[in-house]
């Protein structure tokens, strides 16, 4: 039998632990509960989710900062019907409902503050995109114009697609498809970042 406290203090990974990711301010504001039906399928995607990309981000960066992690069937479709910025429940992409059993995924919305400060000074968001491509085994990322904030999703079998809202807006990457920057092009763009910690990706 889970409890709500219970449930906060599980472990997904060095640096993260549940209670994070189940904050929510529509969940808050509104009065809805953001609690998994399932909180052990919840806790296995989100364990494969924080190991696999949110450490590698944490221990290169320095702190990763959650904006939207997990959030419940009944929150989510409550946020899209009062257009909430969620996607609908069944929209392919849609990253943040870690415990339904038919769609292996686990995502959250997040802010990388060392890179959120060089934005703010006009750095190109597509730096951090084509490094997160040649460094993470993601399955996809959306990103957004406040804060250079990102979808960032883990999928057992990876899409390997890039989105964004910032300008130049539309598909960066399709799923599946080769960069349109080889990989010298791409490294440049980041070769001022830290160096990064983690299990490299082949070449």
């Amino acid at each position: 039998m889970w409890s709500l406290e219970t449930l906060g203090r599980a472990r997904l990974s060095r640096h993260f632990w549940m209670r994070e990711f189940l904050h929510s301010e529509i969940g808050n504001f509104h009065e809805i509960s953001n609690i998994p039906d399932d909180p052990d399928l919840a806790l296995e995607r989100g364990r494969a989710f924080a190991t696999t990309l949110l450490d590698p981000l944490e221990e290169t960066f320095g702190r990763i900062f959650v904006r939207s992690g997990y959030r419940s069937v009944r929150l989510n479709a409550f946020g899209n019907a009062h257009k909430l910025n969620c996607a609908r429940n069944d929209y392919p992409l849609e990253c943040h409902i870690w415990d339904l059993p038919d769609r292996p995924v686990a995502g959250a919305s997040i802010v990388i503050p060392w890179f959120a400060d060089r934005y703010a000074q006009g750095r190109d968001w597509r730096d951090l995109a084509w490094w997160l491509h040649d460094h993470l085994d993601y399955s996809d990322i959306w990103f957004f114009p406040k804060l250079c904030a990102f979808n960032l999703a883990w999928r057992p079998v990876p899409l390997r697609r890039i989105d964004s809202y910032i300008v130049p807006k539309g598909t960066l990457l399709k799923a599946g498809a080769d960069p349109a920057e080889t990989r010298d092009q791409r490294a440049a763009r980041y070769a001022d970042f830290p160096p990064f910690r983690g299990i490299a990706l082949p070449a």
